[in-house]
């Protein structure tokens, strides 16, 4: 009954905007989950589409991420406990069946049969484990070029725990790894909101404000009121080098605010996709049994309240952030945006706030063009252009033969071409990694947290788009003040 009491109500919710949403009991304890940063199982969440279990986020740190196959975007087929066992065809099953046959206990694995973004099919093994706390939580490392240290933090969530005061949250995070980068003298900053999903719009103020002395951050506005100015009034730069933001098309929300802010300020240099996702709606939990007296838990609704706007006045909703410097992804053209969701609220402005441009650099446009120059000019990112097309491509190509010899045919046809593009990623970069200083004696008694770090360390070395955040931080110069 609890299922068909939440079909109902998300068949009315669905309705009014992608993100109001009725949470059954069990869906609201995960989600306080999710927003305190505890998550566990394979590190993937899962969603439901038309009957199809489509992967639409890898948790940072957690087994899908470090195995490094499934990808956001992938549809799941099948599913097997060990290589003997015959694979249980998932497709219809219902979300919450197929995820408990997905989990188990820590040092299994799972078989999953997916279905590629190209069509292709691949078997894909995974050891279950628990998905570690700190995963989720921003961390920081630092790289040397020329004599020069520069430190990049990774934010995968704006977290807080609405249950529990006084437990970690991302603001207060940041402004640690902050300042102990700052210890180990480093010249400039880049924090990586790639696939940052969002999260607590509180600690994304703050963040804001660890960057500029005070002023507005975002405005937010109920449908027939006048917008509310959300401000740093906490006066003082935390970082005051250069900061440079990777974004990417699944960056959202909270990371939209962050990053339209630092750009309207003029504080730092977004780089990375054309624009993000653009998430510009607020949503508020409600629980249900706190407006009726009820003897059962009912479970709580998600309901968009409001919109947030930047301080120059224009939504994030739908539009996202442009990127200052843009590099072509996998993601370029595929359908994976808030304006591709059924019933998203329109794009609007309102008038900006009172700020001014900090006039923080001598050189940002100079900056800007010379590397968009040379994106512009690299052939492996004109490569990964040709792939992300390749990508759409067979997206759109919904036509499927009915003979099996066609069909397979087809298929060793799309494994070719997508073999052609097995390396279109690959790269080594000239930069290496380590851990700041105050993690030293952590990594020393931790091998769990050293193996994680040396993972980290190694994919940011595989990383062209670090690569570039990284020559872009290098060249910024802070004005004389």
């Amino acid at each position: 009954k609890n299922d068909r009491f939440a079909i109902f109500l998300n068949c009315i919710t669905a309705q009014f905007d992608p993100h109001t949403t009725y949470f059954a009991p069990d869906m609201k304890k995960k989600f306080d989950s999710s927003m305190a940063g505890s998550i566990e199982g394979i590190g993937a969440r899962l969603s439901d589409e038309r009957g199809y279990t489509k992967i639409v986020e890898l948790i940072a740190g957690g087994p899908a991420y470090k195995q490094g196959e499934l990808e956001v975007g992938d549809i799941i087929t099948k599913v097997a406990q060990n290589s003997e066992e015959e694979p249980t065809n998932i497709i219809g099953m219902r979300l919450t069946d197929a995820i408990e046959l997905i989990k188990g206990k820590k040092g299994t694995t799972v078989i999953l049969t997916v279905k590629k973004v190209d069509n292709t099919y691949k078997k894909i093994a995974i050891v279950r484990d628990i998905v570690e706390f700190e995963d989720t939580f921003a961390k920081s490392t630092i790289t040397v070029i020329e004599g020069k240290k520069y430190g990049i933090i990774d934010l995968p969530k704006f977290y807080i725990d609405f249950t529990k005061q006084g437990n970690r949250n991302s603001a207060a995070d940041m402004r640690k790894e902050i300042e102990a980068l700052k210890k180990d003298n480093i010249n400039g900053l880049v924090i990586d909101l790639r696939n940052n999903g969002g999260g607590s719009l509180s600690t994304a103020i703050q963040i804001a404000g660890l960057f500029i002395d005070k002023g507005p951050v975002v405005q937010v506005k109920y449908k027939d009121n006048k917008p509310n100015i959300k401000n740093d009034t906490d006066s003082g730069l935390v970082w005051e080098g250069p900061l440079v933001i990777m974004v990417n098309e699944l960056s959202a929300s909270a990371s939209e605010i962050l990053a339209a802010a630092m750009q309207d300020y003029k504080r730092a240099v977004i780089i990375g996709s054309k624009q993000t996702y653009g998430k510009g709606t607020v949503q508020n939990i409600i629980p249900i049994n706190q407006y009726l007296s009820y003897n059962e838990d009912l479970g709580a609704l998600k309901l968009t309240i409001q919109k947030f706007y930047r301080i120059n006045g224009g939504s994030t909703q739908l539009k996202g952030v442009s990127s200052d410097i843009v590099m072509p992804d996998r993601y370029s053209y595929l359908d994976i945006a808030e304006r591709e969701l059924d019933a998203p609220l329109a794009w609007d402005h309102i008038e900006k706030a009172k700020y001014a441009h900090m006039d923080h650099y001598s050189n940002f446009d100079e900056v800007v063009t010379e590397m968009q120059k040379s994106i512009d000019a690299n052939p492996q990112f004109n490569n990964i252009d040709s792939y992300a097309k390749w990508l759409k491509k067979n997206q759109e190509d919904l036509k499927y033969t009915l003979s099996i010899k066609q069909y397979q045919n087809k298929q060793k046809q799309l494994n070719k071409e997508a073999k052609a593009y097995k390396d279109v990623l690959e790269f080594d970069s000239q930069y290496t990694f380590e851990s700041p200083s105050y993690e030293s004696n952590l990594i020393a008694k931790d091998t769990i947290l050293r193996d994680k770090r040396n993972i980290w360390h190694e994919s940011l070395h595989n990383d062209i788009y670090i690569n570039e955040a990284i020559k872009t931080l290098s060249k910024l110069k802070v004005a004389n003040k």
